[in-house]
């Protein structure tokens, strides 16, 4: 009689679901993708229950395929994109399309909040600068602007509690996604009403709070019909992606740093400490009494998949007569480029950009063009410029203090033995890389394991089921010519950012 845990990963374009064994060993795992709408500028949504069904036909394509006796998953536990809000009445019912990370439709609601209660006010509680991809202007937005949808809304809901939700019949809110409302105590992990009022959501909107690994609810028997799981199954209330790929990364003491690469970019610094840098990112991790110092991108593998779609059919022809991915021959064009993409720079701004710079203006820039360049300059540029992204924000952590020695990457990117090593060279920091695709699923997995007690706790869980597959070590002759690079990189930045809010 086998012993597994599950672990749901709601991603921006894709759902990831896996089942492990006790060691951290996949057993089983299937991907389920959904749509994202761009209806106008700004707006970047996707329907929630969209997720859940994906989800639930991925559960069952699981058991399907594999040799799993359902009864044998003993703990289920979801992680999730950062920043949704979902609107729900007292049926559970969605009433709308969440606005996601990508979203910057509240910009103007944003500036106007800053100014009234005062930037520093909100940024003293809550540890985070009100921007827009944030949760709390989404709600705001919905009162000004679907008065029907806000007057309706009983709670609104994360991505992962949305889906433990489905799974259970309980709300939730775990404590590593507070940090997407600024009525959040970033000191105390608790909601504060005064700051609610003043921004002008209810506090009733709010779920209780969880931690990441406690045990929420049981799958009911209606979700056990819908998803094909065993009804009674435990289900924790789980927490943000970045965090769950951070312990699944096996990044749960002071200082060690994940280095994400997935449909957005940045990295996690675990803390001990509170530890709040403007520029950057602040969240509970889902492990008890640490934070997370975060840098987050729009750009990442995201830009990859992207360039591919638009730019890749030669390679995806020939892939399919390889019997490879399309990916790695675009990585094979890319390694023929120097270091440095011959004077080629990219800005990977390709949906506003976040940390650090905060401009939901900012573009997507190829500079350095010449009758010279190929679509390997183009490819290896967009690597190196994602690269810059990822220093910018370990800049902006070393200048509040906060030093990294070692980075670990998680995400698609990981994948790539260039990529990562170009990070490698960019940065400077040595990179070792753990089961990249399966690291967040893994730390969902995780935390259902500690709530259900298959780990006595985080320490047993990390060393059982954390491997690390190779090393890169920086080449720092390369760095010194990366240097050089990033420096031009950021004044392009400078230059043009007038520019791309069309003054």
């Amino acid at each position: 009689m086998g012993e597994y845990l599950l672990g749901i990963d709601i991603g921006t374009s894709a759902c990831k679901v896996a089942v492990f064994d006790r060691d951290g060993e996949i057993i089983a795992s299937e991907t389920g993708k959904y749509n994202i709408y761009y209806p106008q500028p700004g707006y970047v949504e996707q329907n929630p229950e969209e997720w859940w069904e994906t989800i639930c036909n991925t559960i069952k394509l699981i058991i399907c395929k594999s040799d799993i006796d359902k009864s044998e998953i003993v703990g289920v536990g979801v992680d999730g994109q950062s920043w949704s809000a979902i609107a729900i009445d007292k049926n559970g019912t969605v009433l709308a399309n969440t606005p996601i990370w990508m979203d910057t439709r509240s910009d103007s609601i944003c500036k106007r909040l800053n100014k009234e209660i005062g930037s520093d006010t909100i940024f003293n509680l809550a540890g985070n600068l009100l921007q827009a991809s944030y949760t709390t202007a989404k709600i705001i937005w919905y009162k000004e602007n679907m008065p029907e949808v806000f007057e309706k809304t009983y709670k609104i809901l994360q991505s992962n509690s949305f889906i433990v939700y489905r799974l259970t019949g309980i709300i939730s809110q775990d404590r590593s996604q507070g940090y997407g409302l600024h009525c959040f105590d970033m000191r105390k992990g608790t909601w504060d009403g005064a700051m609610c009022k003043s921004l002008g959501i209810p506090l009733g909107f709010l779920p209780d709070i969880y931690e990441s690994h406690q045990v929420v609810g049981y799958i009911t028997d209606e979700a056990a019909k819908q998803c094909g799981l065993a009804a009674g199954i435990p289900v924790v209330a789980g927490g943000l992606d970045a965090a769950c790929g951070t312990l699944g990364a096996g990044v749960i003491h002071p200082n060690e740093t994940q280095e994400q690469g997935g449909q957005a970019g940045g990295m996690s610094i675990c803390l001990d400490e509170y530890t709040a840098v403007p520029e950057l990112i602040l969240s509970f991790h889902v492990v008890p009494d640490c934070w997370l110092l975060q840098g987050g991108t729009t750009g990442g593998g995201g830009v990859m998949r992207w360039f591919e779609k638009e730019f890749g059919c030669f390679e995806r022809v020939e892939a399919n007569k390889l019997g490879v991915s399309s990916f790695d021959l675009l990585s094979e064009i890319a390694e023929e480029v120097s270091p440095g993409s011959d004077g080629m720079i990219f800005l990977p701004y390709m949906s506003g950009e976040r940390s650090p710079i905060w401009d939901v203006h900012a573009k997507g820039v190829f500079y350095g063009l010449d009758y010279g360049k190929t679509k390997g300059h183009f490819v290896r540029s967009v690597m190196e410029g994602v690269a810059f992204a990822l220093k910018h924000n370990l800049d902006a952590a070393a200048n509040a203090g906060v030093q990294v020695s070692e980075l670990r990457a998680v995400g698609g990117s990981a994948n790539s033995f260039l990529w990562t090593q170009i990070k490698a060279d960019v940065t400077g920091k040595p990179i070792a890389v753990p089961s990249s695709d399966t690291a967040t699923t893994l730390g969902a997995a995780i935390l259902a394991g500690i709530g259900v007690g298959v780990y006595r706790d985080f320490e047993e869980a990390v060393r059982m089921t954390v491997k690390i597959k190779r090393r890169h070590k920086p080449d720092m002759e390369l760095h010194e010519l990366y240097k050089k690079q990033y420096k031009t990189y950021l004044e392009l930045y400078q230059s043009l950012k007038d520019i791309m809010k069309g003054r």
